[in-house]
């Protein structure tokens, strides 16, 4: 049995999915509040057949503060994937931030030190990468420096992932990979897959990021779990994109104009505002190193996952534009 968290996820979703294509009996975990009809619905994108392989969930609720709760899940488990996350870069939520993604992730792995789990893969997030290698980018040796400005998310994500090298170091088989932006569908107006609402705005920024498709993740992070690569972490992306690249195919396909970059001097006048984030806590987004991060063009290599996996990932304009054509058939 297979358990996967954050099972109704943009990503979650997609690598039970996937699962039950080769078989697996998998058990997905869910909030009591979790609509599952949207991730019936979402199927459809990915497969002829989304009914039959909905109807084959065994679906359980989790209480990730609660160890009895956690334990049940895990009955008769080997394998686990940690999709379960929240994603926010609003100060305002950087308590529950800790709570959910660093207490939730300790929890569990506590529970699988007394479990039938043999395999663990934990989804972290590029957000935790901090310097470049000697051809100027970023790749998994880019550890997080405490010494620089990180969102709550980020640290977060960071706090999971030594939760994780402990169990690790403690004898447990885990993978850590690290996506970056994913493009998926069915999941709107939630996380990343909020992207394509956002990228309808008039105004785009100057710089990109690395961007990978829901499927590709997915796919990796089953290959590493059947190829048993332990004890180490995969940057898993498809390429170095700009921003510019999404929002000009979702205004084109919306009948509107190209959208506008945001002038140069609007970052500098920005960072002023952030000195009243302790008055308005969201102006503590508008930090120096979120806004350089809306400037510059990603870094980011993902040749070791390529190596490893001889793996080929779809293109991020092929990828917005299968995801936009589904974005747009649920808008009408």
């Amino acid at each position: 049995m297979i358990l996967v968290t954050g099972a109704t996820g943009i990503l979650g979703r997609v690598i039970v999915l996937e699962l039950l294509k080769q078989g697996k009996e998998v058990c997905a975990a869910k909030r009591p509040s979790s609509n599952l009809k949207k991730v019936k619905e979402s199927y459809r994108f990915y497969t002829d057949q989304p009914d039959f392989y909905f109807d084959k969930i065994q679906w359980i609720d989790i209480d990730f503060n609660d160890l009895d709760s956690i334990q049940m899940a895990l009955q008769n488990v080997d394998e686990v994937y940690h999709c379960a996350a929240k994603v926010s870069f609003n100060p305002n939520n950087d308590k529950e931030l800790y709570k959910t993604n660093i207490g939730g992730t300790k929890n569990l792995l506590y529970a699988v030190e007394n479990s039938e789990v043999k395999k663990f893969l934990f989804v972290s997030s590029i957000a935790v990468l901090d310097g470049y290698n000697e051809n100027g980018m970023m790749d998994e040796n880019s550890d997080f420096n405490p010494k620089l400005d990180h969102s709550g998310y980020a640290i977060s994500k960071h706090l999971s992932e030594m939760e994780v090298w402990r169990a690790s170091a403690e004898g447990l088989n885990t993978i850590i990979i690290n996506p970056g932006l994913i493009i998926g569908s069915g999941n709107w107006g939630v996380s990343s897959g909020d992207l394509f609402s956002k990228s309808a705005y008039p105004f785009t920024y100057t710089g990109g990021t690395a961007f990978v498709d829901v499927r590709d993740v997915a796919n990796v992070a089953i290959k590493l779990m059947e190829n048993n690569a332990f004890g180490e972490r995969f940057i898993v992306i498809s390429e170095n994109s700009k921003f510019s690249l999404i929002s000009d195919k979702v205004r084109a396909a919306l009948g509107k104009t190209p959208a506008k970059p945001v002038p140069d001097f609007v970052f500098n006048i920005l960072p002023i505002l952030s000195f009243f984030g302790w008055l308005f806590p969201v102006l503590r987004l508008l930090s120096k190193t979120s806004l350089e991060s809306l400037k510059l063009d990603s870094k980011i290599s993902n040749d070791k996952i390529r190596n490893q996996l001889n793996y080929q990932f779809i293109s991020t304009a092929d990828s917005v534009d299968f995801h936009l054509k589904n974005y747009l058939s649920d808008r009408k």
